[in-house]
């Protein structure tokens, strides 16, 4: 019978130890080169994990460890690098990975305590309240959120442009998701023709400011959100001072020279827009990132005459539209947010509901747009004659 410091001398033998000078080593010339960069994993339990943990390292519990490390390092010739406390953990896992395959996997001599005894730089998690767990594990699930992830999205700042039908279903879906703060521009109230699609509000709220109801909506479903409401329309003289406190714009404007002044606006200060629109049984959705993809405007470079566009009574919309569209209004604002998959930058989304047909078209940078292609201390901020169109 093997005594357990055996067992343990037996299997550092048979697996790779590397030291924590060659792992700082390896960590700081892999730096702007993830593809180089070696998987590192801590397989130390939560309470340890909280104290602190190697910058860019990956958290699995030792006990999820085989469950989880395809999620992680899928190439299983990728290099791996594991540390727990002190070393034995991870040696242990190391070999459990060989087993699985892994062709490059080392265990951490010395574990997180000898890298705190050397003096190297750590991260301390953001620590989530066991309420939180609990709400957000669906996501915690996801290797592509996690805690980090969920943290991220607590921090995150999203401005609505308008609490219709559009704003209605990307703020409840972004509430819920933990979005630790909304604001929403508008200065209308409730009306009951309203209540057909703008699904944020109900008959008690009649009367009630936009804003208001959608505020009361959002803190009864999700109480870690805070909610700021601009009763206002945003014009040059207040749109500078209202986007610069958010981190990006879910658009949900009712009328063309709203739509022109945040674009503008949101170019001056990079700010990201997500924009969407609605007509009928159609609705359009793509994503605007200054300095990367086009603009409104090199898509529209100017707004159409004063009574061109369809009047409020004219249109219609069905009902259940501003929902398809809106909820991908939000996963487009939680991908920017997460900084995973692909946005719609540079892709323009056309949904025709009565078909269910999808259509993808492409979008292309104007080098000559009288805006996106200016430096941004040269835009200049335009309000434009404001004109009915579609009530979204």
């Amino acid at each position: 019978m093997a005594t357990f410091n055996e067992v343990i001398s037996r299997v550092k033998s048979e697996i790779q130890e590397i030291g924590v000078d060659e792992t700082h080593a390896r960590l700081d010339a892999a730096k702007g080169d993830a593809a180089k960069a070696p998987v590192i994993v801590d397989v130390r339990e939560r309470d340890e994990y909280e104290q602190g943990f190697i910058g860019g390292a990956e958290w699995i519990p030792r006990g999820f460890l085989e469950l989880k490390i395809e999620d992680v390092a899928p190439e299983r010739d990728r290099p791996v690098i594991l540390y727990c406390a002190g070393g034995v953990r991870s040696a242990l896992a190391a070999r459990s990975l060989v087993e699985m395959g892994y062709s490059d996997v080392s265990s951490m001599a010395g574990g997180f305590r000898a890298w705190k005894n050397k003096g190297l730089a750590f991260d301390r998690p953001r620590v989530l309240s066991p309420e939180q767990l609990k709400r957000y594990s669906r996501h915690i699930m996801l290797p592509e959120v996690g805690e980090e992830g969920q943290g991220k999205l607590l921090d995150a700042k999203v401005l609505f442009l308008g609490a219709g039908g559009l704003g209605s279903p990307s703020a409840l879906y972004l509430a819920a998701a933990g979005v630790g703060t909304i604001g929403i521009v508008d200065d209308d109230v409730v009306d009951e023709s309203n209540l057909q699609r703008q699904v944020i509000h109900n008959r008690e709220r009649l009367g009630m400011p936009k804003a208001e109801s959608a505020r009361k909506t959002l803190q009864l479903l999700n109480s870690d959100v805070n909610v700021i409401t601009h009763e206002t329309r945003l014009d040059s003289s207040n749109i500078m001072e209202i986007l610069s406190q958010y981190d990006m714009v879910v658009d949900g404007a009712d009328n063309f020279p709203t739509r022109y002044l945040l674009n503008d606006a949101a170019l001056k200060l990079g700010k990201p827009v997500v924009h969407a629109s609605i007509f009928r049984f159609e609705g359009q959705v793509t994503t605007f990132l200054p300095d990367e993809g086009p603009c409104y405007r090199c898509l529209y470079p100017e707004p159409p005459p004063a009574g061109m566009a369809p009047s409020c009574q004219e249109a219609g919309v069905l009902g259940v539209l501003p929902g398809m569209i809106g909820t991908i209004q939000a996963n487009e604002a939680l991908k920017l947010i997460l900084g995973v998959g692909k946005s719609l930058s540079g892709r323009f989304l056309v949904i025709d509901a009565l078909g269910t047909n999808y259509r993808q078209l492409k979008l292309r940078k104007d080098p000559k747009c009288v805006v996106c292609s200016k430096p941004r201390e040269e835009i200049e901020l335009i309000d434009y004659e404001a004109f009915c169109s579609v009530d979204l």
